[in-house]
């Protein structure tokens, strides 16, 4: 008894029980730290995980999910490369039509200004043709000159060409601007002529 008396041993004895109660509530509060540290860390992982019934995760799972995201970004760049193929065919769809009615257009105008003779007049016509032949240059251009323009064209595609050269050159060399005119209309006008498929003879 006298050994607990003594204020060294006490000093000595409150020392340790000091000691052992800090180091038993460090001991007791570093295991909840920890525990919470580990709680934290398998909540997180599982939070990375797929929920369930994929409660599960592994290698082969990892690379079937990285295949199936690069099948998709390869389905999504098709799928943009279509639509602009769709829109380009469209374009292209879209100028084929107009070239159709441009062409459409054309054709008409060309059907507008074309002579066509008919079978029925074209006998009458040759036997103008013939008449107005041994006519002097100038007079037939006065003379057609006062008829129908249509006319002119169809009594003119019936002549031979060294006939009817020196009626257009009286016209072009004529010095009323409107003979002029007239002259270069026929010529315009006589490629357009259109003949029918059975010639009658004069």
């Amino acid at each position: 008894m006298k050994l607990f008396s003594s204020p060294l041993v006490l000093s000595i004895l409150a020392f340790v029980l000091g000691l052992g109660a800090g180091l038993g509530f460090f001991w007791f509060e570093a295991s909840a730290l920890v525990k919470a540290s580990q709680a934290a860390q398998a909540a997180a992982a599982a939070d990375e995980r797929p929920a369930k019934p994929w409660d599960f995760w592994t290698l082969e799972i990892e690379n079937l999910a990285s295949e199936l995201k690069d099948r998709n970004a390869a389905v999504v760049a098709r799928e943009q490369a279509l639509k602009i193929r769709e829109e380009r065919l469209a374009a292209d769809q879209d100028a084929l039509k107009k070239t159709r009615q441009q062409i459409e257009a054309l054709r008409v105008e060309i059907s507008g200004k074309m002579t066509e003779l008919g079978e029925d007049e074209i006998k009458n016509l040759k036997i103008l043709a013939k008449t107005y032949s041994a006519v002097a240059p100038k007079a037939v251009v006065n003379i057609m000159h006062e008829m129908d323009e249509a006319t002119v064209v169809k009594i003119i595609s019936q002549m031979k060409s060294d006939v009817v050269s020196p009626i257009l050159e009286e016209m072009g060399k004529a010095s009323d601007p409107a003979l002029v005119k007239l002259a270069a209309r026929l010529s315009d006008k006589l490629r357009l002529v259109k003949q029918p498929s059975t010639v009658v003879a004069p």
